[in-house]
C-alpha cells in the first residue's frame, strides 16, 4: 500500500481490509454482540462542538505532556492490541519501534505474539505492559518480574474481561475452528486465507502457529490461542488483586476498563496511579456508554487525585483534542494504528500516528490554544443530553 496517498485513518482501514484475510480484518474491526458500543464510541465525538478563540497567534504550539512522570511528545499512547503479530510479521515489535520514534509510549498486550523482552528492546521510548491474569497468579507474577527486568515503566491491569465478549464476526469467520488445529474443522474457512497469499507467506515465515510467549504455563510452555477463552474465565481480576500486584510490581499501576465514577474511586482506594476510561473498544459488554460520554463522570469522581486517560473510537486528532478538553491527561489509540499495521506494516503504523499528530496540531491552532495542556471544557460545548 502506498501510504503517501493515505489521508485519514479510514483509508488505512480500507487498506487493511484489502490485505488481510477476512477473519483477521474482522478480528481488528469487529465488536461485541450488535456492535452498538463499537459504533457509539466514534459517533459520540460528533456530538461535541468546538468553541474556538479566533484572531489568536502563538509563537509556538506545544503538544508535549507528562504521564505518570514520563514526558512524551504528544498526548497519544499506543494501546494494547492482542495478537498484533497476526496482522503483520513481528507486529508488536513493529508498532513499538514506531511509537518510540514518535516519542510516545507503546503498551504491550499480555496476549502478544512477541516476547516482551524483544518488544522493549525494539522501542527507543517508554513501554507499558498490559496484564491479564491468564494462567493464574504465579504465571502473572513471572510475567511481571520479566517486565520489570526488561524495563517496562508501568503495568496496565485490565479489569473488564472476566469473560471474552460475544464477537459474532469471529464466530462466523471460523476463528474458533481455525485455532483448534483440527484440519477437518478448519477446512470450510481456509479459502479466505488462500486468496491472500502475500499475507499467508508472511504469516508462516513469522512462525505460523499463534502462541503467547509471555504466558508461560508450568510444564506446558507458552499458551496457545485456542486456550485463551477458558483461561480468561478462570482468571477474573478483582480489586483485591491490586494488592499483590502492587507488591509484585512496586512501580506505576494503571487500571484499564473503568466506566463509572464509583470504579474510579475504587481504583484510587486500591492505590492505582492512573485509570483508563475504556469499554475495550466495544469488544466486551455491548450497550454501555461511549467512553467519551463516560469520561466527565470519571474525571469528576477522580477529583484530581489520579491521572485519567481514555480510549475508544478515536480516529482523528480532533477526537484527541475533545478528550483532553473533557479532562483526559492523554488518550490511547488501538484500532487506528492496528489498521495501519494490517495495511502496510511499519509504514502504516507510522502514517496512522502522523495523521493523528498533524490533526491534533492543526486543531489546537484553529482553536486558538497554544498547548494541548491548556485545553479545557471552555473549548467545547456538550449536548444537553449529556448534562447530569
Amino acid at each position: 500500500m502506498n501510504t503517501s496517498r493515505v489521508v485519514n485513518i479510514e483509508d488505512l482501514r480500507r487498506g487493511a481490509r484489502r490485505r488481510l484475510p477476512r477473519a483477521v480484518f474482522d478480528y481488528i474491526d469487529g465488536g461485541a454482540d450488535r456492535e452498538h458500543t463499537l459504533e457509539k464510541n466514534s459517533r459520540a465525538y460528533d456530538d461535541i462542538i468546538f468553541r474556538p478563540r479566533c484572531a489568536v497567534a502563538a509563537p509556538r504550539y506545544d503538544m508535549r505532556t507528562t504521564v505518570l512522570g514520563t514526558e512524551i511528545a504528544m498526548p497519544i499512547i499506543l494501546a494494547p492490541v492482542g495478537s498484533s503479530r497476526m496482522f503483520y510479521p513481528r507486529g508488536e515489535e513493529v508498532a513499538a519501534r514506531v511509537a518510540g520514534s514518535f516519542g510516545t509510549i507503546y503498551t504491550l498486550s499480555t496476549l502478544s505474539g512477541c516476547l516482551l523482552e524483544d518488544v522493549k528492546q525494539a522501542t527507543s521510548g517508554p513501554a507499558w505492559y498490559q496484564l491479564y491474569l491468564v494462567g493464574g497468579h504465579d504465571v502473572a507474577r513471572a510475567a511481571i518480574a520479566r517486565a520489570r527486568k526488561a524495563g517496562y515503566s508501568a503495568i496496565v491491569v485490565t479489569i473488564d474481561t472476566p469473560v471474552a465478549g460475544m464477537r459474532e464476526r469471529d464466530l462466523r469467520n471460523g476463528m474458533k475452528e481455525l485455532v483448534t488445529r483440527n484440519p477437518w474443522k478448519m477446512l470450510p474457512f481456509v479459502t479466505q486465507f488462500a486468496i491472500k497469499p502475500r499475507w499467508l507467506a508472511g504469516f508462516f515465515r513469522d512462525g505460523g502457529l499463534m502462541k503467547f510467549p509471555n504466558v508461560v504455563l508450568p510444564g506446558e510452555g507458552p499458551m496457545l490461542y485456542a486456550d485463551v477463552g477458558t483461561a480468561l474465565e478462570a482468571s477474573v481480576v478483582t480489586w483485591a488483586d491490586l494488592k499483590w500486584i502492587r507488591e509484585a510490581w512496586e512501580g506505576k499501576i494503571v487500571v484499564k476498563g473503568v466506566h463509572i465514577g464509583d470504579d474510579a474511586r475504587r481504583a484510587i482506594d486500591a492505590g492505582a496511579d492512573a485509570i483508563v476510561v475504556s469499554n475495550h473498544g466495544g469488544r466486551q459488554l455491548d450497550d454501555v456508554h461511549a467512553t467519551i460520554r463516560a469520561l466527565p463522570e470519571v474525571v469528576a469522581a477522580a477529583q484530581g487525585q489520579i491521572e485519567v486517560l481514555v480510549d475508544g473510537g478515536i480516529r482523528r486528532g480532533s477526537d484527541v483534542a475533545k478528550a483532553l478538553c473533557l479532562g483526559a491527561k492523554a488518550v490511547l489509540v488501538g484500532r487506528a494504528y492496528a489498521y495501519g499495521l494490517g495495511a502496510a506494516g511499519e509504514a502504516g503504523v507510522r502514517r496512522a500516528i502522523e495523521i493523528l499528530r498533524a490533526d491534533l496540531l492543526r486543531t489546537i491552532k484553529l482553536l486558538g490554544c497554544p498547548s494541548t495542556s491548556e485545553l479545557d471544557r471552555s473549548y467545547v460545548e456538550l449536548p444537553d443530553s449529556w448534562q447530569h
